[in-house]
Formats: structure tokens, sequence, C-alpha cells
């Protein structure tokens, strides 16, 4: 982006969703699967995703113009950004793509006006219910959220592995924890713990196919239903999704079994206003779609005390995650 000319700035933010627009409807389409490592025309990749020849070659030209695809010749070529439009490939941010192509994202963000006047989050003005409710009516949509969620955990586990020592823990749990993929790599650095993937039905349904014996796969609302209880509590990214009194509710399900002295990890960012950086882009998605914000070091800390847990330390970790560790008395 052109910082030194302010005109430029603003022409370039106003017109973004041109190109974001074009990526969610070539990952919608499938465009990077058909596309193999021969250089293809529009034409060709037409024909394999039931779009119209020209219409494709303009989009394809446009996502080229930022770094996604090549197009050579009047053919279009991957690159390292195409490629991961892909399903199935390692780092794929296909799902990704595709979520924020739905529909229910396009039109919440539509609606957004009216979320800056009303506080109320975009997705309850077109659905008119809040964002998880729908995707539990909407399985094919929520099966794409799961899977992008699932995605986006791959990517910071990382960093929350090199950055924490979970030995001596003996039951790990993952609350909210989707597809149970942040769970499954800490159980593989530290094979003395069991784990127990808590979440929405449909979601442990899911996550169940691909089941692991040192898994306990239990269904249930953690606002109302029983968490077991465990020696460390693995909150990945949850949290924000909700407001603080909700923040507050889960915490206080979780406490009612858990024993004195275990450990919660709120694994989210931590916003500085100063230096402010991508949450403070991210908290606009969590106002459209979830109600729930991105917190700073002092947010956290009330929520904590609300709940009842005490704040422990925070720790950095090289990513936009942070592991905010917690006790509960």
């Amino acid at each position: 982006m052109n910082a030194a000319d302010p005109a430029q700035t603003i022409m370039e933010l106003t017109t973004a969703y041109w190109v974001s627009r074009c990526l969610h409807v070539v990952a919608e389409l499938g465009v990077a699967d058909a596309l193999d490592e021969v250089p293809r025309t529009a034409a060709e990749l037409a024909g394999k995703t039931g779009a119209e020849a020209s219409a494709l070659h303009r989009v394809l030209r446009a996502l080229a113009n930022h770094g996604i695809f090549e197009l050579q010749a009047g053919r279009f070529a991957h690159n390292d950004a195409s490629r991961l439009l892909r399903a199935g490939v390692e780092g794929s941010q296909r799902a990704r793509a595709r979520m924020f192509g739905l529909p229910v994202w396009w039109n919440a963000y539509g609606a957004l006006g009216q979320t800056v006047r009303t506080g109320l989050p975009a997705v309850e003005s077109v659905t008119g219910q809040s964002l998880f409710p729908y995707l539990a009516a909407h399985p094919e949509q929520a099966r794409i959220f799961a899977e992008t969620m699932a995605g986006m955990s791959r990517g910071r586990v990382g960093p929350v592995l090199d950055s924490y020592d979970f030995q001596g823990a003996e039951v790990i749990g993952d609350i909210g924890g989707g597809l149970g993929h942040v769970l499954k790599a800490v159980l593989a650095t530290n094979l003395q713990a069991s784990g127990i993937l808590f979440d929405r039905p449909e979601v442990i349904a899911q996550a169940s196919q691909e089941a692991v014996a040192r898994i306990r796969y239990v269904a249930g609302d953690f606002f109302r239903d029983p968490i077991p209880a465990c020696d460390v509590y693995l909150l990945m990214r949850v949290l924000h999704d909700w407001p603080d009194a909700d923040s507050v509710a889960i915490l206080r399900n979780l406490r009612a079994d858990a024993r004195p002295g275990a450990r919660v990890l709120v694994l989210e960012g931590v916003l500085d206003e100063e230096t402010l950086g991508i949450l403070a882009d991210i908290d606009i998605e969590m106002l459209t779609m979830t109600g729930g914000r991105e917190r700073t070091r002092e947010d956290w800390q009330r929520v904590l005390d609300e709940a009842g847990l005490s704040l422990r330390r925070i720790l950095p970790t090289p990513s936009v995650t942070s592991i905010i560790e917690a006790v509960v008395p």
C-alpha cells in the first residue's frame, strides 16, 4: 500500500473487495485443483469447473496481477500462492477463501453499517440468528468453517508448542477445539498425556471420523454442559468469538468441575492499541460475525478476574497468538 499518497491509500482500500471477491469465486469453483503443473487456458479450466471462459480469464488475470497464479502467453500457471488454493495440500487456504466468500459472510459485511449504528453483529440482521446456530443448521457451510479453523490452528500450534511446557499434565482438554488438530499436536509431543476434545455435537461428529485412541470425544455446549476435569485446558481462538459476559460464562462453566491448580491456557491475541497490527483487523471480523472482540491485556485481566481465575502470566509467541496462562484457585 502506498502510504506516501493518502488518496491512493484510500483508493486501494475502497476497491480491495474487487480482488478478494475474485479469490472467493475461484476457490469455490476449485480452479486451483483443476489446474495441474502444465499451464492451461481459461477455456480449458472453464470446461473443468463449469465457468464461462472469457469471464474466468479476466478473473484469473486480476488474481495474477496480485500474485496469485501466473499469466504466461495467454495461459495460466500455478505459483506458490495459487497452489495453496488446492484442497488437501499442506497449508491449504482453500477452505478459508471459500468461507469468507460464503453468502452469509458476504451479506453480513454488506450490513456492517447497521452494526456500527447498533453495536449488534451484522450476521444477525441477515440471518435472523447468531453465527453458530446458523452454522448448525447449514452442515456444508459448517464443514467449511471447521476446515478453516483447523487450517488456522495448524499454523499457530507450532509457536505454542515451542513456547510452553506441558510436562506433568496427565489430561489435556481442548475446549471448543474444532477438529482437534491443536490437541493432536500437543499430544504428539507429550506422550504421557491423554486428551479430551470438547465441542458442539456436529463438530465432534466430524472430528471423530478421524478419531485418535488417546482422545476422548465429548459433545456439549460449553455454556451449560459439564466440561470434564483436566490438568490443562486449552481454549484456542475461542473466547474472541464472544462478548465479555459470555466469555466469563464459558470460563465459569469450565471452572465448575475443574480441580484447584488446573491450568487454563487461553491461546489468543493480546491487542496493543499503541502498535495495533493484524488484531485490529481481526477485531472487525468479530464485530461483524460473532459479537466478540479482540482484547488488550487489561481486558483479559478483567475477564479472568470475573470468571474467578487467577492470571499467572502472558507468554508471547512468534505468531499473533499469545499464551494467557491462568490457574484455578
